[in-house]
């Protein structure tokens, strides 16, 4: 498939030598030994991974770019596969040791990549990589901002989030209408959460949908006690919350539902 034909999949060739080699530092190697790239496309930042002394699975869709990747990277400690990251099973990877993720993400399934990579956090003690500016800043940014939201807090409740470096639409071809940013998700110590993880999603997700409104109102949905709703943190509106607000939130959530005996909205 050409260039034209990829575009669909929002799907940006980097072309920049010098930005391809910057965002494969991105990684620490620390705490892996494997690497996953998604969207290798020709393999530009591929090229850059295979000097580093890392086990590297290639996933690509496109089977004109595994077939130029298999030609022209015939390396030992590289495997090129042509498969559909959203649809894989990421268990098979490194036969279950932890891996790194980076690559130039398409733009259109970016989001989909990183909630993916939360799901399989026990195995991903690093990620980095290319995604839409915006993007990569709404997933770094902190509470108080107007970008700041359900990525934001889900993200970086698992992972310290890094916003590293802006790369212009000039480096890509075809060029994007936009700038592209490069980001890093560093595992914490500890990323277990301290209530119900289910919940805690639903919370959140269910706070940003009226962001505007106060938690008051966000998440009547909850059947809120009249002695909870006086606790101060439901007159702030949902972008005035910081990661661990938000789980301090579900906690009381989940204990009025259980002083209730309602535990209709908990799913364990």
């Amino acid at each position: 498939m050409s260039v034209r034909a990829k575009k669909h999949l929002g799907q940006h060739f980097l072309k920049d030598e010098t930005i391809a080699k910057k965002i494969g530092d991105t990684l620490t190697l620390q705490g892996y030994s494997n690497v996953l790239e998604i969207g290798p496309g020709m393999g530009v930042l591929t090229k850059y991974l295979i000097e580093k002394n890392v086990e590297i699975i290639a996933m690509e869709l496109d089977r004109d770019s595994v077939a130029y990747l298999e030609e022209h990277y015939p390396n030992k400690n590289l495997k090129i596969i042509s498969a559909d990251f959203l649809k894989f099973d990421l268990k098979d990877f490194f036969n279950g040791e932890p891996y790194a993720i980076t690559g130039n993400f398409p733009y259109n399934i970016s989001t989909q990549i990183v909630f993916r990579t939360l799901e399989w956090r026990d195995q991903i003690p690093e990620f980095t990589g290319m995604f839409q500016k915006e993007v990569a800043k709404r997933i770094c940014e902190k509470e108080g901002s107007k970008v700041y939201g359900i990525m934001s807090v889900l993200v970086q409740a698992f992972y310290d989030a890094e916003y590293l470096f802006t790369v212009p639409p000039t480096v890509f071809n075809p060029p994007p209408k936009i700038d592209s940013g490069v980001l890093r998700l560093t595992r914490k110590e500890d990323y277990s959460l301290p209530c119900n993880e289910k919940f805690f999603f639903k919370v959140v997700k269910t706070a940003f949908q009226q962001r505007r409104k106060t938690l008051r109102n966000s998440l009547k949905v909850f059947n809120i006690s009249d002695k909870l709703k006086e606790d101060t943190i439901f007159g702030q509106r949902p972008e005035q919350l910081s990661v661990s607000q938000f789980i301090s939130l579900t906690q009381k959530l989940e204990n009025d539902a259980i002083s209730a005996n309602d535990n209709l909205h908990i799913e364990h």
